[in-house]
């Protein structure tokens, strides 16, 4: 296909970015329609280089995906979190090139993007993509990304592109006082792209959106632990779990009375499960918010609701203890109606706000909630 085929493409992902929503922001649009895409990814047809679709680019010895270029409507959204002015400094971790060179469209003429990814592999490619479509004023960086770039900080933006399970240090000491950082932050199962605001000495969010990222590589690197079928948070190394045989006791189900629409996802939900139940987990295979003492396991359930486009929530459980887990979990269904979360972080050390308070190595993520 020709160079014109390639722009129809272009405008054609563009045109249906926009009528989904994703895109709002004409300079936003204007970049997309601006980068050419197939660029970045020249084993693929123009067709699937211009498909709202991730492109795998390397995997590890076992399959693990470790490289990609992003989905373009996650992207769109990132980008509208980041909200990149003119003449900002952008720092991304993690690259391939394209977001970077969306990231260069958007800082203008007068900003300036660093690009840093830990694998030599994805910095050499970056790099060649980059020259090749015209942007080679794009600093490539071949470093670990959990420290950042500090020879061309402090930035304006930092955009993380790889799945991180906390804001690292550098990057907060690398951002200019009231910048952003948009980060894909894993936390009790789920990954979750936050827009966080440097204010004082800690990070208040302002959007979330569901995505999902290859895993952080490096000093950074997070691993869930999985425990006869379930999986648990890196920090939740004390929690109970009874063992993998439990699903074949009898199983108790009650419903909550609680309707929600067939399509609204329960991420928020799950969320609010975890922050105040102990013994959260997620069971393994099904993606199900659970919750597990020694010898017992209950778990979100869902039947046909009173209209055609609602579900009914309740909970299933197998064990001694089915019952006080299904009271528990229903407890919590009805006190949750559909209230949204909202971060901060603050420094191991710091005064803590009110909320649910999650540790990391260097960091503290605290979780409130709002209706």
């Amino acid at each position: 296909m020709t160079g014109a085929g390639a722009d129809s493409l272009r405008t054609a992902l563009v045109r249906h970015l926009t009528a989904a929503g994703t895109i709002h922001d004409a300079r936003i649009a204007e970049a997309f329609q601006a980068v050419p895409r197939h660029l970045f990814v020249p084993h693929v047809p123009l067709e699937v280089a211009y498909a709202d679709d991730v492109v795998p680019m390397k995997q590890d010895r076992t399959g693990v995906l470790t490289s990609s270029v992003s989905q373009p409507s996650i992207i769109a959204l990132m980008l509208r979190q980041a909200a990149i002015r003119p003449g900002d400094r952008v720092l991304e971790i993690g690259s391939g090139g394209y977001n970077a060179a969306l990231l260069r469209e958007l800082a203008g003429p007068d900003g300036a993007v660093t690009t840093v990814d830990i694998d030599a592999d994805v910095t050499r490619r970056a790099r060649a993509f980059l020259d090749q479509a015209g942007y080679g004023d794009v600093a490539v960086v071949q470093a670990d990304g959990e420290f950042g770039d500090p020879a061309r900080a402090p930035y304006d933006r930092i955009v993380v592109t790889v799945t991180a399970w906390e804001v690292a240090p550098a990057w907060v000491r690398q951002l200019r006082p009231g910048g952003r950082i948009v980060v894909p932050l894993r936390v009790r199962g789920q990954t979750r792209s936050v827009a966080f605001d440097l204010l004082d000495e800690h990070l208040e969010s302002r959007s979330t959106t569901m995505c999902g990222f290859v895993s952080m590589q490096g000093a950074g690197a997070h691993y869930e632990r999985y425990e006869d079928g379930l999986t648990y948070d890196e920090d939740q190394e004390d929690e109970p779990h009874p063992k993998g045989d439990v699903l074949e006791l009898r199983r108790e189900r009650e419903w909550s009375g609680l309707q929600v629409h067939r399509e609204e996802p329960l991420l928020d939900l799950y969320l609010w499960l975890a922050c105040n139940l102990s013994g959260y987990c997620v069971l393994d295979g099904e993606g199900v918010a659970a919750v597990a003492t020694a010898d017992s396991l209950a778990y979100l359930s869902r039947r046909p609701g009173r209209r055609r486009s609602q579900v009914e929530l309740g909970c299933s459980a197998h064990g001694p203890e089915a019952h006080v887990l299904i009271d528990r979990v229903l407890e919590q269904l009805r006190l949750w109606q559909g209230q949204h979360p909202t971060f901060q972080v603050h420094a191991i050390g710091a005064a803590l706000p009110p909320g649910f308070h999650i540790a990391r190595r260097h960091s503290y993520i605290t979780v409130q909630w709002e209706a």
